[in-house]
């Protein structure tokens, strides 16, 4: 059996956390920088973190069987409820009349579906990529000093997030083979995919509970259901060119990953037919990448 990871991530996660006091400028408040459609949005988004709470449910549930990867969702929920806190804590400071009300934030806790875990995996893998660069966008458009650092260390949190879910993928692979490939290529390339779908993929803008819908995506559950899109196409302006960044960056991650290049979608869907004509036939046994 693998050595556990969690160890080693928790250490390494612990020697870069930033501190919310001390960390973020908060004596640069501009307040004549943040307009009104501004300061909505980052209510929008410290509701949207706060779902990692119903996330963190769903990770525990599916993952009985890996205390390891379980012990882990104790880093990854503190550090998303941070984002959650930072966000709330800046309108507090300066627009306390948009500070989330505890049934706001209330009404993105709702169960998800069950759902193979490795796809679940990495699925938070890629929106974790997401992530990164639409905070990465969003502290480039926001014209307040103090919002764009805390954005920016949102960024970088979303990005080790990822580095941490690709050493579980690696492990996967080493104890389920071609079983693991198949989950992660069928999920990358649908994630890889985003540009050629009118609506974003990411985790909270996906249907999780089959007895709910139309309304059981976290986005749904939002004071404002419809932000989300406004934010990207016509806010931050997260345009083609951002769009291929993800995607470029999906496919160098699984090119390390698999040991193969894969410089497109088309290449990743290839690969992702082959391995699921080897396991049709029965083909490879698991074994290490």
């Amino acid at each position: 059996m693998a050595s556990l990871l969690y160890p080693d991530l928790f250490r390494s996660l612990e020697s870069v956390r930033w501190n919310m006091e001390k960390d973020v400028p908060w004596d640069q408040f501009d307040a004549s920088l943040l307009t009104d459609d501004q300061a909505r949005t980052i209510k929008m988004n410290a509701i949207t973190e706060w779902s990692a709470l119903p996330a963190t449910e769903m990770f525990l549930r599916d993952n009985r069987g890996d205390s390891d990867f379980s012990a882990f969702m104790s880093v990854w929920f503190f550090e998303e409820q941070k984002h959650a806190l930072v966000l709330m804590e800046y309108l507090r400071r300066f627009r306390p009349e948009l500070v989330p009300t505890e049934e706001e934030l209330h009404a993105v806790r709702f169960e998800f579906d069950p759902a193979p875990r490795l796809e679940t995996l990495m699925l938070h893998f890629c929106g974790e990529i997401r992530l990164n660069h639409w905070y990465r966008r969003a502290a480039e458009w926001h014209t307040e000093p103090v919002i764009k650092a805390v954005y920016r260390l949102l960024s970088q949190d979303e990005a080790r997030h990822g580095g941490a879910y690709l050493r579980y993928m690696k492990k996967y692979l080493g104890e389920a083979g071609d079983q693991a490939r198949a989950a992660f290529a069928k999920i990358g390339v649908l994630m890889a995919s985003a540009r050629r779908t009118d609506k974003a993929l990411h985790p909270t803008n996906l249907h999780v509970n089959q007895s709910l819908f139309p309304n059981d995506t976290v986005q749904s559950r939002l004071p404002d259901p419809g932000w989300l899109e406004r934010w990207l196409d016509e806010q931050i302006r997260f345009d083609k060119e951002w769009e291929t960044k993800v995607v470029e960056r999906i496919l160098h991650n699984l090119s390390l990953l698999f040991e193969r290049t894969f410089n497109s979608v088309q290449d990743l869907n290839r690969y992702r037919k082959e391995i699921a004509a080897r396991l049709q036939s029965g083909g490879a046994a698991p074994q290490s990448a």
